[in-house]
């Protein structure tokens, strides 16, 4: 499945060459140019995209201003002639950062970058067991995985909770999320939630079981293609 994107370029010729780009690349699929990043605003807020190709400097808005009106930010390719912004790409989490003039190599590397980041963030069906057992009190209890509610990180440890009990187990979230299937997901560095056991999510945070539990800037845009949204 193709890559939708659009481009925020001010520049004529960059934006055309961008343009012919995408055009010519048989994993993109081009929606829209735009040349202010208010116009870009004004398409994204009836239109979702996979990827914007973003320049930094533009008219009336910057593209680090778009970035901050998104409520989902998606792959992002900033596309500058200045390396001044690297530091500032790092904060927002940009997906690629390509200096100006764009060569055919370096923009075929930026697209293999998202299609790879892409084709992780798609869930893969659990063939596995549904439950894990976590020892507590000298014994292995069986807990399936539709009672887990969430999973906390806690340094060396893990806290996994359910509606009634918390289970303390010493594993990192990296071995215990490859122990779970696709009804999980990490929306944090420090937690692991159930899917299906979400209440509400506002901005950068959701709800389980009346606990306010983050979500990162990076995770945000995954969580937002795995729920059922209308």
């Amino acid at each position: 499945m193709n890559l939708s994107c659009i481009i925020v370029e001010d520049e004529p010729m960059a934006r055309k060459s961008l343009q012919r780009l995408c055009e010519n690349h048989g994993s993109l699929d081009l929606l829209g140019e735009f040349e202010n990043a208010v116009d870009a605003l004004s398409f994204l807020s009836e239109q979702s995209v996979d990827l914007i190709w973003l320049d930094v400097e533009l008219p009336e808005m910057s593209g680090f201003g778009l970035l901050e009106k998104l409520p989902i930010i998606p792959f992002v390719v900033l596309t500058t002639s200045k390396t001044e912004y690297a530091f500032d790409a790092f904060q927002y989490q940009v997906t690629d950062y390509i200096k100006k003039p764009i060569a055919l190599p370096r923009f075929n590397l930026a697209v293999e970058k998202v299609l790879e980041l892409s084709n992780r963030n798609k869930p893969v069906a659990s063939s596995g067991r549904k439950e894990i057992y976590v020892k507590a009190d000298g014994r292995y209890i069986r807990l399936p995985f539709e009672a887990i509610a969430y999973v906390e990180n806690i340094g060396d440890y893990v806290k996994i909770h359910t509606s009634t009990h918390t289970y303390v187990v010493y594993t990192t979230m990296k071995d215990l999320a490859e122990k779970l299937d696709s009804q999980f997901m990490r929306v944090h560095r420090s937690y692991i939630v159930h899917l299906d056991k979400i209440v509400d999510i506002e901005e950068n945070t959701l709800v389980i079981n009346n606990k306010v539990i983050p979500i990162s800037r990076a995770n945000k845009p995954e969580l937002m293609n795995r729920i059922n949204l209308l």
